[in-house]
């Protein structure tokens, strides 16, 4: 659950008066990076995030809710918002996850709200990131998540995770058509994405490979099991464990009542499945299951999970 803005500034952390080893470079870079996200469970101390956090609330009800209706597209004012408290001359780009990944459990935004942060940044000249590392090339059932909605195309997306789809480790930046010129011309500095792994064959050859599978699916049978796995997910909303289900296509959160998470997890593990968990998004936290098989499933495959999932439910509430 990214609602992060990107400064031209952070406080100040000046490196170069202090020999800094390796490591705790490393960890201070992954301090950086926790610090940014929305996961209250993973972020750092408050000395060592910087200063920095989840700058607007995102358009869920565990971090905006509303005692009067649900959240829409005007919750992209608080975008505004933080922005203009900033003066846009300040921020360089907002970040944030067009689906919610496993923060807060495939969280889904409001028809029409990705159109009004684009709009919102497009007036301040602000950049827009989305981080699709979880929901992108297809795991939401759209080459990229923000495909579901008009007008959401950011102008930068980083990719990771189904990329590589476990072969390697590998991750990626795409640039809009618009903004590769500024950073590709003869005059501009060399991007400092030149690290120990970059261009490496082995990964180019998985990313092409996974890429090349991706495009010769059956997208008619891919759309349909993804409809039925919703389908049966949402059936267990109305039993006593179950709050709440969200999700699209190969992306779901099933959210449990307060204390329920890890014996429902220990219940699935003996029907052969297993999820992962989600802990991280409001206060009180909520919690739950990712349910995300992989995009290579089949029919089998998907009926297995989720009468799997749905025993484990009956048993930890025989009565409904």
């Amino acid at each position: 659950m990214n609602s992060a803005l990107s400064k031209v500034t952070v406080p100040p952390v000046n490196l170069a008066l202090k020999e800094v080893s390796p490591t705790e470079f490393t960890d201070w870079m992954s301090a950086f990076t926790l610090a940014l996200a929305g996961n209250h469970a993973r972020r750092p101390r408050p000395e060592d995030a910087l200063g920095l956090g989840p700058a607007f609330p995102a358009p869920y009800p565990p971090t905006h809710g509303h005692a009067e209706r649900a959240c829409d597209a005007s919750c992209g004012d608080e975008l505004a918002k933080a922005i203009d408290s900033r003066g846009a001359d300040n921020v360089a780009a907002v970040l944030l996850e067009p689906v919610n990944g496993t923060t807060g459990g495939a969280y889904v935004p409001p028809d029409g709200y990705l159109r009004r942060v684009s709009e919102i940044c497009r007036e301040r000249e602000v950049l827009v990131i989305h981080d699709e590392v979880l929901t992108g090339l297809w795991r939401t059932g759209t080459p990229l998540a923000s495909a579901h909605w008009d007008g959401a195309e950011p102008d930068l997306c980083i990719l990771s995770k189904g990329l590589g789809a476990g072969y390697t480790s590998v991750g990626a930046v795409l640039v809009s058509p618009e903004l590769a010129p500024l950073l590709s011309h003869d005059d501009a500095d060399p991007l400092p994405a030149m690290g120990t792994m970059a261009t490496h064959p082995l990964q180019a050859a998985a990313c092409l490979g996974v890429l090349d599978d991706l495009e010769s699916m059956d997208m008619d049978a891919f759309t349909a099991r993804g409809e039925r796995l919703g389908e049966c997910l949402r059936a267990l909303a109305g039993q006593a464990p179950v709050r709440d289900v969200r999700g699209l296509g190969h992306l779901y959160g099933v959210e449990l009542a307060p204390g329920l998470l890890w014996p429902l997890m220990a219940e699935a593990e003996k029907r052969g499945v297993f999820f992962y968990p989600f802990t991280g998004a409001g206060h009180p936290r909520s919690e739950g299951l990712v349910v995300a098989p992989p995009l290579t499933s089949t029919d089998q495959d998907i009926d297995f999970l989720t009468a799997a999932l749905a025993d484990a439910v009956t048993a930890l509430h025989p009565n409904g």
